[in-house]
């Protein structure tokens, strides 16, 4: 697919709903298409149109070892309640292999470097093979996602990725997911909008930007998945 067929096809869906996106992405690229899950609130509801469009879509998630427990509890919620199978993709370190090598606690100090260990190299092989890759990404989010596009080609990853929310707000997310009984991480009801890793997230406070709740104090809201980062230099 041509960069100039993915922005027409891009344009014509700003106004339609996610699930026709979807619909359309499925149709397309499967089997080669898989959801990125990280369980959050977005993703829950792909997962949720998801079940509902096509249920053998392929779905995986990057395990870092430093999920919240709330985290790996929804994913068992949401396993039981659609009946999938999430595929997990974890780094070829462990935790204990990283601290020998980098020190302890390496998030606290180079939280690139332990994104780029725990999640972007792990996303490289759950990517592999793939022609499209779908998201669960907003616009409203933060500055680094407000030109994110509805389909575009990921130069980072060299396949098409799919938004399908790029245009919803966090009211209209957490809507979805009340009327349609989803089950959701219980600390987006504590003030956590985006759930990463415990050491490096925490609640973000009336004003905010949606994700600086993520690596608060280094100036950075991505951890390297979707915008690039220094990270590959120093693994």
């Amino acid at each position: 697919m041509k960069i100039e067929e993915i922005e027409k096809i891009s344009e014509s869906f700003e106004s339609k709903e996610p699930q026709e996106v979807l619909r359309w992405a499925i149709d397309y690229f499967k089997p080669k298409i898989a959801l990125a899950c990280s369980f959050g609130l977005e993703d829950v509801v792909i997962v949720d149109m998801i079940s509902k469009i096509d249920p053998d879509t392929r779905i995986f998630y990057i395990d870092t070892d430093l999920l919240f427990k709330e985290t790996y509890d929804v994913i068992e919620r949401i396993k039981k309640r659609y009946g999938i199978k999430p595929v997990s993709y974890k780094s070829e370190m462990s935790l204990e292999e990283q601290e020998k090598i980098y020190g302890k606690n390496l998030w606290g100090r180079d939280p690139n470097l332990c994104c780029g260990i725990r999640k972007v190299e792990p996303l490289k092989e759950a990517l592999s093979g793939l022609d499209a890759w779908i998201t669960g990404i907003r616009r409203e989010q933060s500055e680094t996602r407000k030109n994110v596009r509805v389909v575009e080609w990921d130069e980072l990853h060299g396949l098409v990725k799919i938004n399908p929310l790029v245009n919803w707000t966090l009211g209209d997310t957490f809507r979805y997911v009340l009327q349609n009984d989803v089950p959701y991480n219980i600390l987006h009801d504590k003030n956590y909008p985006s759930v990463g890793c415990y050491p490096c997230t925490r609640p973000v406070m009336p004003g905010e930007d949606q994700r600086s709740g993520r690596w608060s104090g280094f100036g950075k809201t991505e951890c390297g998945l979707h915008v690039k980062t220094d990270h590959q230099e120093k693994i």
